[in-house]
């Protein structure tokens, strides 16, 4: 069964054989030297001032940034079910939430955002997702990250890239929390949370807030190498691996531009065979196919050894969600848009013709 749910995703047997070796204490030389060394590669990737790994699903990041940065009235742009989550997050720990809220498939603007800023003028952080993976939007980050800061520089811009991270360059001049995590395009199994942090945010956590989530904690261990809790050290090693073979196999630029023309190449062929494309702006991250018979669609893929992932609340049988994160040999993206078009076939929609294969192959190599 080739799984293309957009998180997990598959997990390289490279990597797998890298994380099945000796169990390491992580209070020792051995282990602090392979986090110095996934350190300085997670530098390379992000981008950022400082960076920090937890153990903890993305979630924990979310929640450590909304504590640790948001100290009057959060803005949360809610355009799915993890730009919700921050603004839960908010009202959890009882920090003033203001929130944009739209469709699934409908990115914020700036000037909605300057238009909040301007009613609220104690919103001292904005949290926004990259990729919204609900429904694989893409919000224009940077351009509303610039605005924010053009308001005012001291609001910190929280930036969840959990399906953005190893799919595309982000622009992070104006971001001050970067979010990802170990299961999506990092492939890597659930359980790690990275953080980049700005020297701004780095003065803005200043002793931090909170217990395991305090940031201003882990800064100080994990500059020395180590953890201020228990480290997820088998998934360390795990994305010290991916990232070197990235590296090895032509490295970050490379990653971006197959992800992309693989993701551009989907979005043509469901296209191509009368499936419509759900959000405004899809991201690259994964391709999300609007339909009445998604529930169906994905069940009938399964005959064709293709796992893809719903929806979620309103739109769970609305919509199919096709991962392109990770490395994905372009034969098993090709099977995976062939496979949808066969389960079309196979419920009468339409006759099976190879047109989805055909359209695939054309954008991808060119033929």
């Amino acid at each position: 069964m080739l799984l293309f749910t957009p998180g997990p995703t598959p997990v390289p047997e490279s990597v797998r054989v890298a994380m099945a070796g000796e169990t390491l204490h992580h209070r020792t030389p051995e282990f602090e030297a392979i986090f110095e060394r996934t350190r300085t590669l997670l530098f390379e990737l992000l981008g950022m001032d400082e960076v920090l790994m937890l153990a903890s699903s993305g979630t924990g990041a979310m929640e450590g940034a909304v504590i640790n940065l948001a100290h009057s009235k959060l803005l949360s742009i809610n355009s799915g079910k993890f730009g919700e989550r921050f603004g839960k997050i908010a009202v959890a720990h009882g920090i003033a939430n203001v929130e944009i809220k739209h469709e699934w498939d409908t990115p914020a603007t700036v000037e909605e955002v300057q238009a909040a800023l301007d009613a609220n003028p104690d919103i001292d952080a904005i949290a926004i997702q990259i990729c919204e993976s609900a429904g694989g939007l893409r919000h224009s980050v940077e351009a509303i990250a610039r605005a924010v800061k053009a308001h005012n520089p001291s609001i910190m811009v929280i930036a969840d890239g959990i399906t953005a991270v190893g799919v595309e360059k982000i622009d992070v001049t104006n971001i001050d929390c970067l979010i990802s995590g170990s299961q999506k395009a990092l492939m890597l199994p659930p359980g790690l949370a990275i953080m980049g942090l700005s020297n701004a945010a780095i003065n803005k956590i200043g002793s931090g807030k909170g217990y395991y989530f305090n940031l201003a904690t882990e800064i100080k261990n994990q500059r020395k190498n180590t953890t201020a809790w228990t480290a997820a050290t088998t998934i360390t090693i795990g994305l010290e691996s991916i990232l070197n073979r990235i590296k090895g196999s032509g490295g970050l630029d490379k990653l971006y531009a197959d992800t992309a023309l693989r993701a551009k190449a989907t979005r043509e062929a469901m296209v191509a065979i009368g499936l419509s494309i759900y959000p405004v702006h899809p991201a690259n991250s994964m391709t999300t196919v609007g339909d009445s018979e998604a529930k169906k669609i994905r069940s009938t893929l399964k005959v064709f050894d293709v796992n893809v992932a719903g929806g979620q609340d309103h739109i769970k049988d609305a919509i199919f969600r096709i991962n392109h994160m990770g490395l994905i040999a372009p034969y098993e993206a090709c099977w995976a848009v062939n496979a949808v078009e066969l389960a079309l076939a196979t419920m009468g929609r339409r006759a099976y013709d190879g047109t989805a294969s055909r359209v695939f192959n054309t954008v991808y190599f060119g033929f």
